[in-house]
């Protein structure tokens, strides 16, 4: 059993003083923070207020970026030519660093976003794109990714740090690729479960897939997403079940 485990979650995606999730809440609870960069959800100001509460609260403030696309908050894919896509991820890391310095923190890991996350996993020249543009920005920031993808391969031969990462709350399909949100058993709502499912991390660095397979996932990280109904019942959840068994939420770096 891991003695420390990081949490993190998908934050600052309020838009128009509309939110999708309680920032303030989840920061009590997390410790790393994935803070969007207005391409898919959030809005400097909002932004900006995210990122000084993470300061405030000592959270980790990683760069979310994703495809331009805010009409299907990110979720579907877009087909970027490489060196557009590369420039893009490279813009929005750069814009969060600045709205982050300005109030008491900086980016310190970027975690892609969305249908950016899951296509990576498969889609060389999109993952050699974003790869680019993070190595663009600094060669020394780490990137969070899913494991097994044809990401993690390029950034670990570009020479950046690979945090693997797993759900708490989303099904895995049996080759560890995560279930779509247009599928059944995509999201997982008990908590309960939710809980067990971060303790098998902590335990075992495996997940179980909706088949019932064991994943290896020997992940660094897992995501409480904080969009999801319910998500702050969820992560209290969680963080009592790790209380229980001596767990400590600190952040990997």
């Amino acid at each position: 059993m891991s003695t420390t485990i990081d949490l993190n979650a998908d934050l600052g995606e309020t838009t128009a003083g509309n939110p999708v999730a309680d920032d303030a809440a989840m920061l009590e609870m997390v410790s790393s923070a994935n803070v969007a960069t207005g391409f898919h959800a959030g809005d400097p100001h909002s932004i900006a207020g995210t990122l000084a509460a993470a300061a405030r609260a000592g959270v980790v403030v990683g760069a979310h970026p994703a495809y331009n696309d805010p009409a299907a908050f990110g979720r579907r894919f877009v087909d970027y030519a490489p060196a557009e896509l590369a420039d893009e991820v490279l813009y929005q890391i750069g814009a969060l660093d600045a709205l982050a310095r300005a109030n008491g923190t900086q980016v310190r890991y970027v975690k892609p976003h969305g249908a950016l996350y899951n296509t990576i996993v498969h889609h060389e020249a999109h993952a050699r794109a974003v790869i680019d543009g993070i190595k663009a920005f600094s060669p020394d920031l780490p990137v969070m990714l899913l494991p097994g993808g044809v990401a993690v391969d390029i950034a670990e031969r570009a020479g950046l740090r690979v945090v693997r990462e797993a759900f708490a709350d989303r099904g895995y399909n049996p080759d560890g690729t995560l279930v779509s949100r247009r599928e059944p058993n995509a999201v997982m709502h008990d908590p309960e479960a939710v809980a067990r499912r971060v303790l098998q991390v902590a335990a075992t660095g495996s997940v179980t897939a909706v088949d019932g397979t064991e994943i290896n996932v020997e992940a660094e990280s897992v995501c409480v997403h904080g969009d999801s109904p319910g998500a702050v019942e969820l992560t209290r959840s969680v963080v009592a079940r790790l209380g229980d068994e001596g767990i400590e939420i600190r952040s990997f770096l």
